[in-house]
């Protein structure tokens, strides 16, 4: 990677951080960053806004007016180049711009774009580059699922004693971590459409699944649980984990218990990324997950990578990913 090359992909990682304002305001568009450089300096940012209109491409070039021309921008999806009764194409605001260069991080997948985007800034004498980047490809990974494969992208999470219990035998399950990864993961419920229990978990605790930090709590997700029957009031039901194809405008769901409801995405292949919580403590209770249908301890490896490792007080976070069956 050349001198250049580097600085391109930073000035997309920082797009990428600023894509993460806009998830999950932005639903049901994807959320976007994007940075305007003149002289290795910033001229704007922006982030797809509330809704999902202005698109951050917009919203950068709004705030940077004339000083726009003559500058990169970087952003971590592909220009729209559709019409929409909401707002214009990105590309033709990015096309009567000034700009010199446009350098992105991910094509768009949506056929609406698809190559459609940069062909049009290119036509409009615009450099236009596309330079893969990891950091914008997991800032959009909700979006890039749903649109690849027509359901959200699955996040289980697992708040697990050392002998992978979630519980007690006696059901005693409050608390397993301690407060710092409690408010991890309310963090990262913020950061979800939807958020997603067993019908056992629902009858047994009773939970809010809501949003619980300061300045955050409007962005509770939606509550699904996972039931044959009927959601009580504020709630919606789930029959089966195949049907999250059916969850409108859903990027990311938040699996979050029980044990039932972690076997059922896992049997079904349905999980994406895995956030284990795990304490200090040892209490041989009942287990984080049953039986989901692995038919060898050889075809348990290969399937999952280490993306991230973090301590949260006194507990440990793990994050995995799923590995693609190309790789494996």
């Amino acid at each position: 990677m050349t001198a250049d090359s580097r600085e391109d992909a930073r000035w997309l990682a920082a797009a990428a951080s600023l894509a993460t304002r806009a998830r999950p305001i932005s639903r049901p568009n994807p959320g976007v960053g994007a940075i305007i450089v003149k002289q290795g300096k910033v001229v704007a940012r922006g982030w797809t806004r509330a809704t999902g209109r202005p698109h951050a491409e917009a919203v950068a070039l709004d705030a940077a007016g004339k000083a726009a021309r003559g500058g990169t921008l970087y952003v971590t999806l592909e220009p729209c180049a559709h019409e929409s009764p909401r707002g214009p194409a990105c590309a033709d605001l990015v096309s009567a711009s000034g700009l010199s260069r446009v350098v992105i991080g991910c094509m768009d997948p949506d056929p609406r774009t698809a190559g459609l985007g940069l062909e049009r800034i290119r036509a409009a004498g615009i450099a236009a580059d596309h330079l893969p980047s990891p950091a914008c490809e997991e800032s959009l990974s909700g979006y890039l699922v749903s649109k690849r494969l027509g359901r959200p992208e699955v996040t289980l999470k697992l708040a697990m004693s050392l002998d992978g219990c979630i519980a007690l035998q006696s059901g005693e399950s409050q608390w397993i971590t301690g407060a710092q990864a409690r408010a991890h993961t309310h963090a990262m419920r913020a950061r979800a459409d939807a958020i997603l229990v067993g019908g056992g978990t629902l009858r047994a605790d009773a939970p809010r699944l809501d949003v619980r930090l300061p300045g955050l709590e409007l962005r509770s997700p939606e509550r699904w649980v996972l039931t044959g029957g009927k959601a009580p009031a504020g709630w919606y039901a789930l029959p089966s984990p195949e049907a999250i194809a059916g969850m409108d405008g859903v990027q990311y769901l938040f699996v979050e218990g029980g044990a039932g409801a972690a076997s059922s995405f896992l049997r079904a292949g349905l999980v994406d990324r895995l956030l284990i919580y795990r304490a200090p403590i040892l209490v041989g209770g009942q287990p984080a997950v049953r039986d989901f249908g692995l038919a060898s301890l050889a075809s348990a490896h290969g399937q999952w990578r280490i993306t991230e490792r973090r301590q949260l007080g006194s507990d440990t976070l793990e994050v995995y990913s799923r590995i693609p069956c190309s790789q494996e």
